[in-house]
């Protein structure tokens, strides 16, 4: 492809003061990798408390509903990632597709759940560390946590990886401890286990799974950031959509195991004495304080795993919006031989702080939010690529970019609706900030958006 490259490119590219390429380093099972750290295998157990009072105890079941959803979509992101293989996921794809305004709001909707998803895991370490050193505040465990954090991503996604592989492993290791404690557990009981009863018993109903489902989207961000690493891949247009899917499937697949497991193990979903804790609670009565003690470590690895990758998929996004000047320009600089990001890294560290003073429910709300939408609009980009730009025809492209997209972008719509009020409080203010924001960089639409056409 021959495309336009700035003049910052030809005189410099590899000056660490101008716009330019992130290093390329990445392989399919490095971003199978990265996407997994990013999901969390254990995230089952985030909201573990609040969904399964919200389905009255179908947890699985919403679990099912959010996996059909998410793999609609995660064709439809491997699709735009052949289209553009570049930095930016979600905004790169509706800024081609659908112009640079339309871009930028959904770069700023698509902030909202990438630039707080470290938030959520911050919380969650602080959380979970108090209650193991109840002398220690919360606030010292999340502050060391975002330092360190922030060094990791300075030093480049190399380190990143290779301690994600440790922390995924763990992870894994413990679902497997889990499951077989579980079943254990299980045979031991006199009374028969209705084995489908998470999936459908007394009280079932459609709007509660959907409800629960609609929050339950927040575990499936991690094959979405898969895509803003498309700069750092060898040979993006193949190995990313293959990541993606895998991604979404290896990572639905485990929640379903793990909760399908968990609430076969303890089914009274309404006796929890406190809904952010219930997971300690289910640990517990499967394999006493032992297992409960070595869950709230290796989840407590598992936050930090996502804190790394999700600080690391969003200073892209940033890197992305400042190359192209729709955010500040300093923002989309590379510094530093390893050609990170690094203002973007320091400004996500520094909006982290938040987690000092926000609420473990507000971040999900927002990170639910911004999430659903980011996902409607990769599914309309397909549509409009494809089949309106490209004008591709035939039965077989019609099902491919119109079909399998089209049912991706009802699927999410139908997720969005079942949303909580908070959700959209928060996100429709976030999106008219973003509003007044472009307002001003367009001088009230009269000034295009700049736009830095990057080379193959």
């Amino acid at each position: 492809m021959h495309t336009t490259t700035s003049t910052a490119e030809h005189l410099a590219p590899h000056s660490p003061a101008q716009p330019g390429r992130l290093r390329k380093s990445m392989g399919m099972a490095a971003l199978v990798l990265f996407g997994l750290a990013y999901m969390v295998p254990l995230a089952v157990f985030s909201a573990y408390g609040l969904v399964a009072q919200t389905t009255k105890g179908h947890l699985p079941a919403a679990y099912l509903l959010t996996l059909g959803a998410m793999l609609f979509t995660a064709y439809s992101y491997g699709r735009m990632v052949k289209a553009h293989p570049y930095s930016g996921s979600v905004y790169t794809y509706t800024r081609k597709t659908f112009g640079a305004c339309a871009g930028f709001m959904t770069g700023w909707t698509l902030l909202l759940d990438y630039i707080f998803l470290p938030l959520l895991s911050y919380l969650l370490i602080g959380i979970y560390l108090s209650e193991w050193f109840p002398a220690v505040h919360p606030w010292v465990w999340v502050l060391g946590s975002i330092a360190l954090v922030t060094f990791l991503n300075l030093i480049g996604i190399e380190s990143i990886t290779r301690v994600n592989w440790v922390l995924v492993v763990a992870q894994l290791v413990f679902i497997v401890v889990f499951v077989g404690l579980a079943i254990h557990s299980l045979a031991g009981q006199a009374q028969p286990v209705a084995l489908l009863a998470p999936f459908h018993h007394e009280g079932f109903s459609v709007p509660l799974i959907m409800a629960g489902a609609a929050v339950l989207c927040l575990s499936f961000v991690g094959f979405d950031a898969v895509s803003t690493m498309a700069e750092e891949t060898t040979e993006p247009t193949v190995r990313i959509p293959r990541a993606i899917m895998a991604v979404s499937l290896i990572g639905g697949l485990l929640f379903l195991l793990v909760s399908y497991f968990a609430q076969l193990a303890h089914p009274a979903w309404d006796s929890f004495a406190n809904p952010d804790s219930a997971p300690v609670e289910v640990m517990r009565s499967v394999g006493g304080q032992l297992l409960a003690s070595a869950f709230t470590a290796t989840y407590v690895a598992a936050c930090f795993a996502s804190a790394m990758v999700s600080q690391a998929s969003v200073s892209r996004v940033l890197f992305a919006m400042g190359r192209d000047g729709a955010m500040p320009r300093v923002l989309g600089t590379l510094a530093t031989r390893k050609r990170v990001p690094a203002m973007a890294i320091l400004l996500v560290g520094l909006v982290s702080l938040v987690a000092l003073v926000i609420s473990l429910d507000t971040v999900a709300n927002m990170i639910s939010f911004g999430a659903l939408f980011a996902f409607s609009a990769v599914n309309l980009a397909v549509v409009k690529h494809y089949l309106v730009d490209q004008k591709l025809r035939g039965a077989r492209n019609v099902l491919m970019y119109g079909a399998i997209p089209g049912l991706g972008f009802l699927s999410t719509l139908w997720l969005w609706s079942s949303l909580s009020q908070m959700s959209f409080t928060i996100g429709l203010c976030w999106m008219a900030a973003g509003f007044v924001c472009l307002l001003g960089l367009t001088r009230a639409f009269r000034v295009k958006l700049p736009e830095l056409q990057m080379a193959d």
